[in-house]
């Protein structure tokens, strides 16, 4: 852990804003280690600023410990130097008071100072284990890389996988970790090019996003300028410009300070209102979205009170006294964010009509938002809780199932990556945080792990949704699950975005390898003559794109099927198929993507190992693909006389309309007047005037179907009736139930 930096001392190259000061991480100067201490209390002068910023948080700290701890470090790396031509003992030294700046305890900053002395020197872990316990050499040994001489190319991945397994026992050990990197960052610059670069990457890649998590903004948002600084040099020097430039201009952020000091105090609410300075790419991330920056989007403004019911005190005086901008409003109180991130956000227009953001918190919100975990140590250190617990434990899941190390790297880095997130809520289990884009899989196994396997189908804000449906921040998501379901299908790759879901779905799938292909099962009759391909479409419901349907595990059910059979769930006897298949011994389905009735042209397909013919219309898009995956067609046809089809068939009609008030209610009247049953109903939103209702229905007799559509046809505003396919989305799920079963 021995990266050299320069220390760039004030990214932005000018003074700070005034107000309240934000944790300045940076101010440690190199300390002339000549073995002097300290007259007060026998502290060697080294130790003093870390002791000073340690009693800040903890009074009765035992700083005798942190002196032995240093003693032994300072000797352990006497006569090493790191490439600046520093003494080696100041990075120690360093990390210790980064992390003493955060609040910190004593077994964090003990074991800060001890992290590199097992793998840089000749101290062991039962030396430091025997010398300051078991906590100590945990942490110590959970940040010692591990060497390349063992693991070759593996070493960093693996280095990374060990300490993530440690943080899931004890999250200092991560905190040591980031505040280490912080400081080898700042120390870049006597690096080869080339080095800095890769170790930049890294740092954004893996480390910023590990920070982001873990709530460490203090040591993020420095983190973010210095890689900026390395990767993107002139976009860094631009924003640099902006910040110097706007640094002798007077603030229009003061007058609006005091304007709400002046609200508050009339109120009688006791609050601290500070301007909050913007780092380097927060600035830049404005200029991006903006194109150009105004003098208040240089910094926000912070008010800070005693409690946390005095955070909604000071909302109510400031939407009040000013001209709230609605869409700003965020309530991070009431939901927290995942790493225990908590803060009201809003905006304000003031007196002169400057847009101004601000942040409203009590004071121990402000030091968890600094710090993270830091600040919380105690009672997140082990195990790690909440939320920040339950990503953790996720992530541990997932790395065990993936031992290859550059699997797991690349896995890490792009669970890591989305620079956005969602917050839903999910039933049961509360609030669940995803990356941008997730889908209803990527929920069930974030909040179930390997027990998403029984996923059958899933509710959004009340209403039926496919597998694969893209959640968005605060949607209500239910999750449906059964223990009977026999797992994942293949397609539900396509649904996952997240690496936890798509390494747990392809576990499964490997663990259940699919059945013989019923081609090589079940040989045709010699005299079988395949049906005509005239009638070929495209598309399929009953696989995925380009997956033969034989490819369906044997005794499942495909999705694009509809479970029928001799042995139905509810236990009553059904009648019998009412399409018969040229294939003996093979049971006749009909499929749900197209719900073929009586006299419709039908074509089938062998499914399932050879036991099952899924019977499609002969215009059904699931035709076409089926052919050209090189499946063979059987001659399907209705049953008549005594075996005539059964009543109860069910069929799925797409009404086209204008859009009016009560066409909903008038389309499901002239339908119940027909005497048929809604199954299931789904109305997209409206575009251009127009609007698209489909009905999946229950037919008492299949020769009604015509005066059905006519008796739609009928009602004002619609235009056009016609036979629907359900769409062979990437959840492959036909509308009805919403589950899905194989």
């Amino acid at each position: 852990m021995s990266a050299e930096v320069h220390s760039p001392g004030n990214p932005a190259g000018g003074p700070r804003r005034r107000g309240r000061a934000r944790l300045d991480l940076r101010r440690l100067g190199r300390v002339a280690l000549l073995g002097g201490t300290s007259s007060r209390d026998g502290l060697p002068h080294a130790l003093e600023h870390v002791a000073k910023a340690h009693r800040g948080f903890y009074p009765d700290a035992d700083i005798p410990t942190l002196r032995t701890a240093y003693l032994l470090a300072e000797d352990a790396h006497r006569g090493q130097m790191r490439k600046s031509g520093d003494p080696y003992i100041t990075h120690p030294l360093a990390v210790t008071l980064i992390l003493a700046e955060l609040g910190a305890e004593t077994t964090t900053l003990t074991a800060s100072l001890l992290h590199d002395t097992v793998e840089d020197t000749e101290v062991t872990l039962d030396q430091v284990r025997s010398g300051f316990g078991e906590e100590v050499a945990y942490l110590v040994d959970g940040v010692t890389k591990l060497e390349k001489v063992d693991y070759g190319a593996a070493a960093e991945p693996e280095t990374f996988r060990k300490m993530l397994v440690a943080t899931g026992s004890d999250v200092r050990v991560m905190s040591i970790k980031l505040a280490d990197r912080l400081h080898n960052m700042r120390t870049l610059g006597v690096m080869r090019r080339e080095k800095q670069v890769r170790i930049a990457r890294v740092t954004h890649d893996v480390l910023i996003p590990l920070a982001e998590r873990l709530g460490v903004q203090a040591i993020k948002t420095e983190l973010e300028d210095l890689v900026f600084a390395v990767l993107h040099p002139e976009d860094y020097a631009r924003s640099r410009e902006l910040l110097l430039a706007n640094a002798g201009r007077p603030d229009p952020l003061e007058e609006t300070a005091a304007e709400m000091r002046d609200v508050l105090h009339a109120a009688g609410i006791t609050a601290e209102v500070a301007i909050r300075p913007r780092h380097i790419v927060s600035v830049h991330r404005v200029l991006q979205k903006r194109g150009e920056l105004r003098g208040t989007d240089f910094g926000r403004l912070l008010v800070m009170v005693p409690e946390a019911a005095d955070c909604y005190a000071v909302l109510g005086e400031l939407h009040t006294c000013f001209k709230p901008v609605p869409a700003e409003f965020k309530d991070f109180i009431a939901v927290p964010k995942f790493n225990l991130y908590q803060s009201l956000h809003t905006a304000v227009a003031d007196q002169r009509g400057y847009i101004v953001e601000t942040l409203v918190r009590s004071r121990q919100m402000h030091r968890v938002a600094e710090a993270g975990v830091v600040a919380l140590a105690s009672p997140l250190a082990r195990p790690a809780a909440g939320q920040v617990g339950d990503w953790l434990k996720r992530l541990l899941e997932w790395q065990r199932a993936t031992p290859d190390p550059d699997a797991f790297w690349s896995a890490l880095r792009e669970d890591l990556a989305p620079d956005q997130e969602i917050t839903v809520f999910c039933d049961p289990g509360g609030p669940l945080v995803l990356p941008a884009g997730a889908s209803c899989v990527d929920a069930a196994y974030a909040r179930h792990g390997e027990t998403a396997h029984t996923l059958v189908g899933a509710r959004v804000n009340g209403r039926l949704a496919g597998l694969g449906t893209r959640l968005r921040d605060g949607d209500a998501v239910t999750l449906l699950l059964a223990p009977e379901a026999s797992g994942p299908a293949p397609e539900w790759l396509d649904h996952a975005q997240t690496p936890a879901a798509r390494i747990a779905i392809t576990r499964w799938l490997g663990d259940h390898p699919a059945a013989q292909p019923a081609d090589a099962a079940i040989p045709l009759p010699a005299d079988y003559v395949p049906a005509a391909p005239a009638s070929l479409a495209a598309d399929d419901a009953d696989t995925p794109a380009g997956v033969p349907a034989d490819d369906v595990p044997a005794g499942e059910v495909s999705a694009g099927e509809v479970p029928a059979g001799d042995a139905p769930a509810d236990g009553i006897p059904r009648a019998a198929e009412p399409a018969v298949a040229e294939l003996p011994d093979a049971t006749p389905r009909l499929a749900r993507c197209c719900t073929p009735v009586p006299p419709d042209a039908v074509t089938g397909f062998v499914i399932r190992g050879g036991t099952v013919v899924a019977v499609h219309r002969a215009q059904c898009a699931t035709v076409a693909r089926m052919a050209a995956a090189g499946r063979r067609e059987l001659r399907v046809h209705w049953r008549t006389g005594e075996g005539a089809p059964p009543a109860d068939l069910r069929v799925t009609l797409k009404a086209e309309a204008f859009v009016r008030a009560h066409l909903l209610a008038d389309l499901t009247e002239a339908i119940a007047a027909e005497g048929v049953a809604i199954v299931a109903a789904d109305v997209e939103p409206p575009h251009e005037q127009r609007v698209r209702h489909t009905y999946t229905l229950q037919l008492p007799d299949p020769a009604e179907l015509p005066g059905l559509m006519r008796a739609m046809r009928k009602v004002p505003g619609v235009y056009d009736v016609s036979r629907a396919q359900h769409p062979a989305g990437a959840d492959g799920q036909s509308p009805g139930p919403g589950a899905r079963t194989r």
